[in-house]
């Protein structure tokens, strides 16, 4: 079709139209403008637009309402919903009744003008506007919801929307604490399975022996202990959602039977002989990354493709710190009453104290951070002082002439109190780095001999150096 655009603008903003039509027009597109949502309706019914920009509040019908009307009649053209409120609801309402996309105030032009191509691009490929159209429903008042306005968290916002109403598998990655089951919670909840059971399953919180019996149940007598038969977390899940947190720890030869299940749809429990069908979307999720893990022969390549149909990644929130006033107020409105008895403020001098913080924890530290503060302080407005311990934490892990055994106190009371998953790897990997380079640079890289100092396998030091990127001395 012609690279020129019809383009219809909607909002009682006379500004907002006036930026709108001369960005449009200055490239060659054809727009009408009206200033309710009524005015829309009639334009609408005259003539057709390969665009929309609709205000998301403005007299008469909404611009969600005149989204319904559009998608109810099988009109064509595609929405844009504008709002000044940067929320998840706002956002994920827009991408579930079917917007092309989603502009906050103030935006700028070139915003305006991808948004055109895009629209084009969406006329052409018919596929490409169902996609949009996939639903997901808000999680209303739900105390543990997703929380964020930044950029990179409203990609996740519409990804959400896009794959909720589908089966196929979703990887949720992402640090320690970054919310990757709240991301699980919201696409089930999104998903026409809601009514159905989400079933989560951490694969590093159970041991190896156990985990098969875990996931696929077990016959009575299929093994020392097995006094009576379990149908296993996949038939638990049946009709709803299976959530398999650290994906990324499953031992490999488990990891052959999950494959076979994810492409048979058949699950044979421990001691069974007869495959029964289960009807299951899976959500994975992992810390780890995982195409190091197929290059190093810890993950099988075949099982990431499966479950990683369309992936999810959630930044970690010192690369997202404009959410911070977001997730405060978040955790303020659900622990305020529940710990104190009354409601508390937060000074913007205190918020850009919080956004200056590296955050290893993600939301989780900043979450428990909000919980001990509002425990201990005895005023109404909280400042900057009574976030003094984050600052504590970075003194003690950096103060000079610790012993080994202060150093790892520290960094021990550190990890619990960020609530951190996986202390002791976490610990371990904080250790052995300065060892191994220490003793590397003692030995001038030799690793035979770092590795006889170390008292460990040279293949094992190999792999360490690897996993923990060491660069080794004389080595180029």
């Amino acid at each position: 079709m012609s690279d020129n655009a019809r383009v219809l603008i909607a909002d009682d903003e006379s500004s907002i139209r006036f930026v709108l039509r001369e960005t449009l027009e200055a490239e060659g597109h054809a727009v009408t403008e009206v200033d309710t949502g009524d005015d829309a309706v009639a334009a609408l019914a005259r003539e057709n637009f390969d665009l929309a920009f609709f205000d998301i509040r403005m007299p008469g019908p909404s611009g969600l309402e005149l989204l319904d009307q559009i998608k109810a009649t099988g009109n064509s053209v595609a929405v844009v919903i504008i709002t000044a409120e940067n929320t998840f609801e706002n956002a994920v309402e827009a991408m579930k009744r079917g917007a092309l996309d989603y502009l906050v105030k103030p935006f700028g032009t070139g915003e305006v003008l991808a948004l055109v191509e895009k629209a084009l691009r969406a006329r052409a490929l018919e596929s490409e506007v169902r996609t949009l159209r996939r639903q997901v429903a808000g999680q209303g008042s739900s105390p543990e919801r997703l929380v964020g306005s930044s950029p990179a968290m409203l990609e996740v916002f519409k990804t959400i929307g896009r794959v909720a109403r589908s089966d196929v598998s979703v990887l949720v990655t992402g640090e320690s604490g970054t919310g990757k089951e709240l991301i699980a919670r919201a696409i089930h909840s999104a998903s026409p399975r809601s009514e159905g059971p989400l079933v989560a399953v951490n694969a590093a919180a159970i041991p190896r022996e156990l985990l098969e019996s875990e996931l696929f149940g077990h016959e009575r007598g299929a093994f020392t202990g097995a006094v009576e038969a379990r149908i296993g977390r996949f038939r638990e899940a049946s009709g709803g959602t299976l959530f398999l947190d650290e994906i990324g720890d499953m031992p490999l030869e488990l990891q052959a039977k999950l494959l076979r299940v994810l492409q048979s749809g058949e699950v044979t429990s421990v001691g069974g002989r007869r495959p029964e069908t289960v009807d299951v979307r899976v959500v994975a999720a992992t810390h780890r990354d995982l195409e190091k893990a197929v290059a190093e022969g810890d993950f099988r390549e075949d099982l990431l493709y499966r479950l990683q149909v369309v992936p999810i990644h959630i930044p970690p929130l010192r690369e997202r710190p404009e959410d911070i006033p977001t997730l405060v107020e978040h955790f303020l409105e659900r622990y305020d009453l529940e710990l104190t008895g009354r409601r508390h403020a937060v000074s913007e001098e205190t918020l850009a104290h919080l956004a200056r913080h590296d955050w290893p924890g993600n939301v989780r530290e900043l979450e428990n951070s909000i919980k001990r503060v509002l425990v201990l302080t005895s005023s109404d407005v909280l400042t900057s002082d009574d976030f003094v311990f984050l600052h504590k934490r970075e003194e003690a892990s950096e103060t000079p002439g610790q012993t080994l055994e202060e150093h790892v106190t520290a960094c021990a009371i550190e990890a619990l109190d960020r609530d951190e998953d996986e202390v002791y790897r976490q610990l371990m990997s904080r250790v052995e780095r300065p060892l191994l380079e220490t003793v590397l640079q003692r030995t001038a890289g030799n690793q035979i001999r770092a590795a006889a100092i170390l008292g460990i396998n040279r293949n094992t030091l190999r792999k360490k150096i690897t996993d923990l990127d060491i660069d080794v001395p004389g080595r180029p």
